[in-house]
């Protein structure tokens, strides 16, 4: 897949989670986040799932990013929760099986921390919806491995592009690939006037250091 087919579909899902407002940027007004960081972007994809064009046109990004790297997936796993619907999808339009991935395990029954079959050689990608220090997602890749398969990659659709996610991943030695991400936002929130181009910096400088961000 070429990088012009790839920063089209950046650009693409970006356009769509700002018009259903799945990410909203908030510069000067900033969103408090539970660890008390304060962020000028909030971000719920699961709001994708309530709109049927925008949710295949998801599905459809994950499916040729899935035929055009990994053909020899055998398994698509989500991640608990908010992966599930997708690989859901996505594996009903590859037409292969689909298990998904727990936190951790239960604490009852078959104590599973993986729902569904992935039997120990098979080949699987994991679905998430939002990359942002990576850690729940490199954990599901992780538990994937420890079950006796392998994770081919983890695929999300959208990420901060946080520098210490980066980093994760390579350690874990995952590969991460993203249909849309902080960059592709930022430039069609200015072009939809969404943002003004003097929030730019402010919204750069954030990702840079998101401690730092609105607590000088």
């Amino acid at each position: 897949m070429s990088n012009t087919v790839l920063e089209q579909l950046a650009k693409d899902i970006a356009t769509s989670l700002l018009d259903i407002e799945a990410v909203a940027l908030k510069p000067n007004d900033p969103f408090t986040w539970t660890s008390g960081i304060k962020s000028p972007i909030y971000c719920d994809n699961r709001l994708t799932m309530t709109y049927p064009d925008i949710r295949n046109k998801v599905a459809e990004g994950f499916v040729t990013l899935i035929q055009q790297l990994y053909p020899d997936a055998e398994v698509i796993a989500g991640t608990s929760t908010a992966g599930i619907p997708h690989a859901a999808w996505v594996a009903q339009k590859l037409n292969l099986p689909m298990a998904y991935i727990r936190d951790k395990a239960k604490g009852h029954g078959k104590q599973n921390q993986i729902e569904g079959r992935i039997h120990p050689g098979q080949k699987v990608v994991v679905i998430e919806d939002l990359i942002s220090t990576g850690g729940s997602s490199i954990k599901a890749a992780l538990a994937v491995r420890e079950a006796g398969a392998e994770p081919l990659a983890v695929l999300a659709i959208f990420t901060y592009q946080f520098q210490s996610a980066i980093d994760a991943f390579s350690e874990a030695g995952i590969p991460l690939h993203t249909l849309s991400n902080y960059t592709a936002l930022i430039e069609q929130a200015v072009a939809s006037g969404k943002i003004a181009e003097s929030d730019v910096a402010a919204l750069q400088a954030w990702r840079e250091n998101p401690k730092a961000f609105g607590n000088a």
